[in-house]
């Protein structure tokens, strides 16, 4: 029997997505800790910086009674050669489950194809699936009852901005996207989903009658050489306080940090009355916590 991956959205159900994001709140409100997974153990492979991604499944493993083992790209024979095949059926025979960020969707993909165990998306240059598990909580804390209708996206059509596109269309919201041209998602998610996006015009137009309003930094992991060009393309994309005004009465801010304030942001967003960026933040633990046990529990 295959493992269950999660690499993006894909052959996940909306009551799949609904039970890992209901679980996470339950898990919250509870604050629950358990044994189910001692002696089973989770290996993290980052080549890529991370800080609320890296704790949160360090902390989630360690609060199910497991243990981590962190892995650096310079740490691994990969580095050096070694097919990625090899290392996935080699660390796989080892661990339970495996968390990966990196450049390569593709290569993500590879790592998955030869594991014996689930491997789950940690960043890739194409998707960031466990922030939107944390963006979906964080919009069903404050707002309970309430049917996701609009998502506003301000700025660069990014990985995370591509993870909100497939969330669009298995919980059938619109996301109304605000970016430059030709720093749109990925076209191949544009044509699938086409029913579920919109690519405003202007800013005002995204704003409109969005419950979220959210955004990234201009210049991605994989986009620092080009940062200086970036600020430039971007200057006119960005979140300031008068701008959730003309969102929905009830909307929320967040943002997937780390955040550079005075670029895709003001200076003092972060700490707007609607703003849920921490409480988001800290929902990363608790999402990857059920995500962890949607995927390994018996």
């Amino acid at each position: 029997m295959r493992p269950k991956h999660f690499l993006n959205f894909e052959n996940f159900s909306r009551q799949d997505l609904s039970h890992i994001i209901d679980r996470a709140i339950e898990i919250k409100s509870k604050s629950e800790t358990s044994n189910v997974f001692d002696k089973k153990t989770l290996g993290l492979i980052f080549q890529k910086p991370s800080t609320r991604t890296r704790v949160s499944f360090e902390v989630a493993m360690n609060k199910l009674g497991g243990n981590t083992i962190f892995l650096s790209s310079s740490e691994l024979q990969m580095s050096r050669g070694e097919p990625i095949a090899d290392t996935s059926k080699v660390l796989s025979s080892m661990v339970d489950a495996v968390v990966i960020r990196n450049d390569s969707h593709e290569e993500l993909k590879l790592f998955s194809e030869n594991s014996s165990v689930p491997v789950i998306n940690g960043l890739t240059d194409l998707f960031h699936p466990c922030q939107i598990l944390a963006d979906l909580m964080t919009f069903k804390e404050k707002n309970e009852g309430e049917i996701l209708n609009k998502v506003c996206w301000i700025g660069d059509g990014n990985n995370v901005c591509n993870s909100y596109i497939e969330a669009a269309s298995i919980f059938d919201f619109e996301i109304s996207i605000f970016c430059p041209k030709g720093c749109e998602p990925y076209q191949p998610l544009l044509n699938k989903a086409k029913d579920f996006i919109t690519l405003a015009s202007s800013k005002n137009e995204a704003l409109e009658k969005a419950q979220i309003v959210t955004t990234d930094v201009w210049t991605s992991m994989n986009n620092e050489t080009s940062a200086k060009e970036r600020r430039k393309t971007f200057k006119n994309f960005f979140v300031e306080e008068e701008d959730m005004g003309l969102a929905g009465d009830n909307a929320i801010f967040l943002h997937c940090l780390p955040a550079h304030r005075g670029e895709e942001i003001s200076f003092t967003m972060l700490e707007h009355a609607q703003s849920m960026v921490w409480d988001q933040a800290e929902n990363r633990l608790h999402a990857q916590q059920s995500l962890l046990e949607f995927l390994l529990a018996d």
